[in-house]
């Protein structure tokens, strides 16, 4: 097991604590393995628009936090990754309550990946689905001449 996916499943199991975004916006991971990642948010009022419903912004960053954690789990212990473009297509509106997004790896190239998230409420319903091409890169640094 690479050690991003040590970190990853640390964060599932409750042992490490999420990103701090994450923590901010609500967020939980729970469930990842390589190529898929599920996290869920309960919307509440600090979620809503002007006309009650969970905002946009707010799925679309819940998908890509799902996206970016399966993307992360596909990489080698020297690589990390960076969403490139991203397209989030909204269905019908959420309403409060726990809203799950499932990110999945479709393509895993060498340096860029291609991954699809479906945002679903808890009857099933599908509320977004988003696509999302990531860069992968390597965290080493060249050294300067």
């Amino acid at each position: 097991m690479t050690k991003m996916m040590d970190y990853l499943t640390g964060i599932v199991r409750g042992e490490i604590p999420p990103p701090p975004i994450e923590q901010t916006l609500g967020f939980r991971m729970v469930s990842i393995e390589p190529g898929r990642c599920v996290m869920e948010l309960e919307i509440d009022e600090r979620h809503t628009n002007p006309f009650g419903t969970g905002h946009g912004g707010l799925i679309c960053d819940l998908a890509d936090a799902a996206m970016g954690a399966a993307c992360h789990s596909m990489l080698a212990d020297d690589q990390m990754c960076s969403t490139l473009e991203l397209k989030t297509s909204f269905l019908r509106p959420a309403l409060r309550g726990k809203l799950l997004a499932e990110g999945r790896v479709i393509k895993d190239g060498r340096t860029v990946s291609f991954i699809e998230c479906d945002v679903k409420d808890e009857k099933g319903d599908l509320i977004a689905r988003a696509t999302a091409t990531l860069l992968k890169s390597s965290t080493r640094r060249p050294r300067k001449k």
